[in-house]
């Protein structure tokens, strides 16, 4: 015999709802397989849950075009400022830039050797000790590439950077109230499936699970069932 199964996610949470809400405008109180009550309960609960799971799903489309973002802004911003540190030793080495400079730059005990830029959060750290040593350094400039070029490189993988991490707070705020919501979206489905099963019960043959396949009911055929034959019953 075929068995009931509820939603375990939430597009077939919003399908189960939304398929009750047509039901409940399609029939009469009358004929409505389930209470009046529950008609009530979801058609006031499924347009919020739709909205929760647009504003988790829609903040987790913006975060991964952003990610995107960041990790090119950030690339860019990575070559840039290390080829302005391999610069800047190579003019010490030619006696151009006094040795002492480095100090200024923050870069006294890496010596020749570039820092290391592997995480975005050291990238901001050296972009920023790297851009306010070298703006206060007096002496020779250098010019490929400028300070002013990496700064520009920099501001804009700054600025992706705090956009992502702010898409990512508020990935987390829906994805808290969306969990919430989700409880009471089961629920009021578990009720809502028991409703209707009970007002045809018992459940014992195909007739009375189509006219719970209409409600939005869903059910699952063991292996050794017979779906094929059940499904073309359907039609």
């Amino acid at each position: 015999m075929p068995y009931r199964r509820l939603p375990n996610t939430d597009q077939a949470r919003v399908r189960a709802l939304r398929t009750a809400c047509e039901a409940a405008e399609k029939h009469s109180a009358g004929e409505l397989l389930f209470s009046p009550k529950m008609a009530i309960d979801i058609k006031s609960f499924t347009p919020i849950f739709e909205q929760a799971v647009n504003q988790y799903n829609d903040s987790r489309r913006l975060q991964s075009d952003i990610g995107k973002t960041v990790g090119e802004s950030a690339k860019n911003a990575r070559m840039y400022l290390s080829h302005f540190i391999q610069v800047f030793n190579m003019c010490i080495m030619r006696g151009e830039i006094k040795k002492e400079a480095r100090e200024q730059l923050g870069l006294a005990e890496c010596g020749s050797a570039l820092p290391d830029l592997t995480t975005d959060q050291q990238l901001l750290e050296w972009g920023e000790k790297i851009i306010n040593g070298e703006e206060h350094r007096s002496g020779n400039r250098i010019y490929n590439p400028s300070i002013a070029v990496v700064k520009v490189k920099m501001s804009l993988f700054k600025e992706n950077f705090n956009k992502h991490r702010d898409i990512l707070q508020t990935i987390q705020k829906h994805h808290n109230k969306l969990n919430e919501i989700r409880q009471r979206a089961d629920e009021l489905i578990l009720d809502l499936w028991n409703e209707i099963e009970n007002a045809v019960a018992p459940i014992d043959t195909d007739e009375k699970r189509r006219k719970c396949i209409d409600y939005g009911v869903v059910y699952f055929f063991r292996p050794h069932e017979k779906q094929k034959e059940f499904l073309m019953g359907l039609r």
